[in-house]
């Protein structure tokens, strides 16, 4: 039965998985800014204000919270076997974060909130996990 499951499993190589990831967080980051330039745009008046504040809440958590996720992730990455399963890319517990965070942005969406307030949250998260994804894109580089 092992070997059943073993066959299954849709095990790549692991260099691969630095680029998954990094096309996974820069596949949502560009979506969430994307999101924001477009709530901006449509605000108008003083929309670089709300730009301007987004730019600095990702520097802010790029660098003090993403990093770090980015790096234990390498970690782990790095200790996997060669061949590993594709969906090994981030941890389990992290699958649960995405679903909470999913399920918060969908949330924050449908309130009455402005969207040039919510502008300020989806620009700093979105640059934020784009600036992090080149982490992973140097690992996916320097391993190839």
């Amino acid at each position: 039965m092992t070997g059943f499951i073993e066959r299954l499993k849709p095990a790549i190589p692991r260099k691969l998985l630095f680029g998954l990831a990094g096309t996974m967080w820069l596949g949502v980051g560009l979506m969430l800014t994307s999101m924001a330039f477009h709530w901006l745009y449509d605000y108008g008046g003083h929309a670089w204000i709300f730009g301007v504040t987004g730019f600095i809440a990702a520097l802010t958590i790029h660098h003090f919270g993403f990093l770090r996720i980015v790096d234990r992730n390498l970690a782990r990455i790095n200790m996997l076997s060669e061949k590993p399963c594709a969906f090994s890319f981030i941890s389990w517990k992290s699958y649960l974060l995405i679903i909470i965070m999913i399920t918060l942005g969908i949330t924050l969406r449908h309130t009455h909130i402005p969207r040039q307030y919510l502008s300020v949250i989806y620009l700093g998260i979105g640059l934020a996990l784009f600036l992090s994804s080149i982490r992973y894109f140097r690992n996916l580089f320097l391993h190839s």
